[in-house]
């Protein structure tokens, strides 16, 4: 499960940002994940729970906002929104597109005390 690994680099990340603001507490994390990331959410979630578990972030929310997939087709030269890594053009129809949006997972912010 990659999930856990991932959860073992956010750690790393919020522990970072509380040493360096003085932070007491986390209250709730915001992650942007995109659609083609391979996260597996409810293995995040559970992760997550895991993972903080005896860090100033145990009991956290964790809020997973779903970013969209978006691909440049080279048929008509628009950026457009897609569901699937093949997915023709929406706009055209046309099949030559690169993903250029969508496998990204960052911290969007926390809420903290």
């Amino acid at each position: 499960m990659h999930e856990m690994s991932l959860c073992e680099g956010i750690r790393r990340v919020i522990e970072d940002q509380i040493a360096a603001h003085d932070v007491d507490r986390v209250r709730r994390v915001r992650l942007e994940i995109g659609r083609f990331a391979g996260v597996e959410k409810d293995a995040l979630a559970f992760a997550f729970e895991v993972v903080m578990r005896g860090t100033r972030a145990e009991g956290a929310e964790l809020v997973m906002l779903d970013l969209p997939g978006r691909a440049l087709c080279y048929d008509c030269m628009e950026e457009v929104e897609i569901a699937h890594r093949l997915d023709p053009c929406p706009d055209c129809g046309g099949g030559k597109l690169v993903p250029v949006a969508g496998d990204e997972m960052r911290i969007k912010d926390m809420e903290v005390v």
